[in-house]
């Protein structure tokens, strides 16, 4: 029976030929992701040879953006996000309106419409989730509080381009577009109105899926998991991520990715949750992959040799001006400097959202095929070059500290929070325990030594939460423990206990390095995520090394406990 083949060959000539594009690239010391694009490059059809087939491998990514959303969503409580808010919410609306006015502006200088330089603008004000995910994965920062904010901001930009989306249309006609299907069923309604209907559906989904989804689902996973079948219960993951994601798009109007995250956090109120981000952990690898490889289909390498200039001013818009932008922003809110390179390192590329954002001002008559294909070479490059810039992040954190006048400029000016309050007793920070991070670890270590009566001191990047701890009577300064000034005002020097319960192990060997400096005679215990990082920690005699997160936080707590108690 004769039958069409078009899926199979697509999913095969893609992740065939991204193997080996990732293998060559990891061989050349580069990211298996830029051989992916390229793999994407070759398959499109813009170069000669085999063409996939370009509207199936977009289907195919946007379940792997999908998988990806929500597998953030498993390991990101709505606490961390509204940990975070008033840093990201304020943050990603400026950041937002300074790299679309930049974006406008160059566009207006090429004589381009005001509804054609606003659309571009805005395509280049929105970064990639997915190339921001893989990218805090890969430096283990994606669980750290910089990981978090770096989420929490592009959740808030993600957010403002569904508004954007929904819009859109309505406003065509006003911004000189009006050509195509959407822009006339869009006028058909008034702008305060679609907002208005926009925000509603929106708010509907959120509190469905925060009063009634934070029950069903984490039901639902432990019924399964009774069942005692594996497949069943990886099925019902699969089923919950993309059913969720699908059902948000169609009924409330919100992106697959919005809804997969969603899904993924209700989903992390289940004991099982662990389980379902290792289960579904494979198949979002692969059609990550095949995101990666539908970006590059897209990709038209002429616009490099036709419009060079402009596709330079495009990647430095994305690349330097906001993620300037974004780094002055962070500074502004007085976060350490290590948070403002690696959320603006964060922010350097751009991804799905500017993609649909572009084809729907093409479809209006908004944006014309030029703008597409500049976004288009602005994000397969600043993609690939993602990479480069979270390196120079470690280099320019060294260059800025060495030069101490405009280390002091740039960090914690006048911060009441970097240091501990004079009314704090000398006796109060004197054989106690200097604990780093105040996330679930670190929390559930806190609260052991509180009632056992012991004096601890919190170092957290987070600024919200060490004030909230303030409030509560708990001695705590904000700023990153890998800088001296930061352990100095914990009083490490007089400390007994050093416990990281952060799992960025670089940063964690440079603090014990520190504190053993200030105080030769501290006791460091030291939280890890992975096997190989506890065992070069324990090479490195570190400390004592706790590996994991639930079972940890219980094992540290009683192992500082012992430790201080026998004293």
């Amino acid at each position: 029976m004769p039958h069409s083949i078009t899926l199979i060959t697509t999913i095969a000539a893609s992740l065939g030929l991204a193997l080996i594009m990732g293998l060559i690239a990891s061989r050349l010391k580069l990211p298996p992701l830029v051989g992916y694009l390229i793999a994407g490059v070759i398959l499109g059809p813009a170069t000669p040879g085999f063409v996939a087939d370009i509207q199936l491998s977009s289907q195919l990514a946007e379940i792997g953006v999908i998988l990806l959303m929500f597998g953030v969503g498993l390991h990101f409580s709505l606490d961390d996000l509204l940990a975070v808010r008033r840093i990201a919410l304020p943050g990603a609306i400026v950041q937002i309106a300074v790299a679309t006015a930049l974006g406008m502006g160059v566009a207006t200088v090429w004589g381009w419409s005001l509804g054609a330089s606003l659309v571009f603008g805005l395509a280049l004000s929105v970064a990639s989730t997915v190339v921001l995910i893989q990218a805090l994965e890969q430096r283990g920062l994606l669980q750290s509080v910089n990981g978090q904010i770096a989420v929490g901001w592009l959740i808030v930009e993600d957010l403002a381009m569904v508004l954007v989306l929904v819009l859109l249309p309505p406003l065509a006609g006003w911004l000189g577009g009006g050509a195509g299907e959407l822009a006339a069923k869009g006028s058909d309604l008034g702008l305060l109105e679609t907002l208005m209907i926009a925000l509603g559906k929106i708010s509907i989904f959120v509190a469905l899926m925060l009063v009634v989804g934070r029950r069903v689902f984490p039901w639902l996973l432990g019924y399964v998991a009774g069942t005692g079948s594996r497949e069943l219960f990886t099925l019902s993951v699969i089923a919950a991520a993309v059913g969720i994601a699908y059902g948000s798009a169609q009924l409330f109007g919100v992106s697959f990715a919005l809804g997969a995250f969603f899904a993924g956090m209700v989903m992390r109120e289940s004991h099982l949750s662990h389980r379902a981000a290792e289960e579904s952990l494979p198949l979002r690898d692969a059609f990550s992959v095949l995101f990666f490889v539908s970006v590059g289909m897209l990709f038209d390498p002429n616009v490099l040799i036709q419009q060079p200039l402009q596709v330079l001013a495009v990647v430095a818009i994305i690349v330097v001006g906001k993620s300037l932008a974004a780094f002055l922003l962070v500074l502004a809110f007085r976060y350490p400097l290590n948070t403002a390179l690696t959320v603006s390192a964060s922010l350097a590329q751009i991804g799905e959202f500017s993609f649909i954002l572009a084809g729907l001002g093409v479809s209006l008559g908004l944006l014309p095929r030029e703008g597409m294909s500049l976004i288009l070479a602005g994000a397969l490059i600043s993609i690939s070059i993602n990479h480069l810039v979270f390196q120079v992040v470690e280099p320019a954190q060294a260059w800025i500290r060495s030069r101490s006048k405009l280390a002091r400029a740039l960090e914690r000016p006048d911060d009441p929070l970097a240091e501990l309050p004079m009314a704090v007793e000398s006796r109060e920070v004197t054989g106690h325990v200097v604990l780093v991070g105040y996330g679930r670890v670190g929390r559930r270590i806190g609260e052991a030594l509180a009632a056992h009566e012991l004096v601890y001191v919190v170092a957290e990047q987070n600024r919200e939460l060490v004030e909230t701890l303030r409030e509560r009577g708990i001695h705590a300064v904000a700023g990153d423990a890998s800088d001296p000034a930061v352990l100095i005002q914990a009083h490490i020097a007089r400390a007994h206990m050093l416990v990281i319960a952060t799992p960025d192990t670089l940063r964690a060997r440079r603090m014990i390095e520190i504190a053993r400096m200030l105080n030769p005679r501290v006791e460091a215990l030291v939280r890890t995520h992975s096997e190989e990082e506890a065992a070069l920690l324990r090479k490195e005699n570190a400390g004592t090394v706790f590996f994991g997160e639930h079972e940890l936080a219980l094992s540290m707590a009683r192992h500082v406990l012992e430790k201080v108690a026998a004293r």
